[in-house]
């Protein structure tokens, strides 16, 4: 009875991905916007990408469901992708708002690019 009252049904599922993706892409945007900022603008964009890259990434749980997403985050196949992956989410925060350094949280979000692509790349088959 619980999983039957908790599960969402396939079109539900594909609106909530698509809301959230397309808040992940919006606030990836705005995050981009927000560079131009005089003094907080790399702080904003740190900020806003990584939302926008972590709303993007959360989209896919409405498709998959949380549990077998991250399973699969974690298959020895794409292990080290996601390790690196969340490790520059971390990290381009920490360097924009704890360390305070500029030149690092933008050299995180470009890692944070590739990161991503990368991870991405692992769910497609033979593309590793």
């Amino acid at each position: 009875q619980v999983i039957d009252a908790t599960s969402l049904g396939w079109g539900t599922r594909v609106k909530g991905f698509i809301a959230c993706f397309a808040i992940g892409c919006l606030f990836s945007l705005l995050g981009s916007c927000l560079l131009w900022v005089p003094k907080k603008g790399l702080m904003l964009f740190a900020a806003f990408y990584t939302l926008g890259n972590i709303a993007s990434i959360g989209s896919t749980l409405f498709l998959m469901g949380p549990m077998k997403q991250l399973k699969r985050m974690f298959e020895p196949t794409r292990l080290i992708a996601t390790i690196v992956m969340l490790l520059c989410l971390i990290l381009t925060l920490c360097s924009a708002f704890w360390w305070h350094k500029q030149g690092l949280a933008l050299l995180f979000c470009i890692l944070q690019f590739f990161a991503l692509a990368w991870y991405s790349i692992s769910f497609i088959p033979f593309a590793r």
